[in-house]
């Protein structure tokens, strides 16, 4: 059984930094794609960033790149995301979830099939 914890949340200030982790359980880690999604307060979940199962295929969101960074560790089964320079517009809820297919990198939300509870981040102007 596949089960993703998201930790690292928090209230920040603008321009501070946060590490969220994504702890996945299951055997199969390493054959997946990780993707990172935000939602904020009334709006739809989107694509923050995506790590591919050997991390040497990166992509992410354009409101993101150059200060958000994703790494995995494939032996310990987790996956990070440094944000950087942190935003009032980066607050939301942040997810991980799991590429539903094996050796695929999908940027949409319909790509993924397990998803953790999710970890609030806030950042204050």
């Amino acid at each position: 059984q596949v089960r993703l914890v998201e930790s690292g949340g928090g209230l920040v200030q603008a321009g501070d930094s946060l590490r969220l982790s994504c702890s996945v359980s299951g055997r199969t880690f390493d054959w997946y794609s990780m993707g990172w999604f935000r939602q904020a307060a009334g709006k739809e979940r989107e694509f923050v960033a995506v790590i591919d199962r050997t991390g040497t295929t990166i992509h992410y969101a354009d409101s993101v790149r150059g200060r958000f960074t994703i790494s995995r560790d494939n032996a310990g089964q987790m996956v990070y995301l440094q944000m950087n320079l942190l935003k009032p517009e980066d607050t939301g809820i942040y997810y991980c979830a799991r590429d539903v297919v094996v050796g695929r990198i999908s940027q949409t939300r319909d790509g993924y099939d397990f998803w953790g509870q999710g970890t609030q981040v806030t950042v204050a102007s």
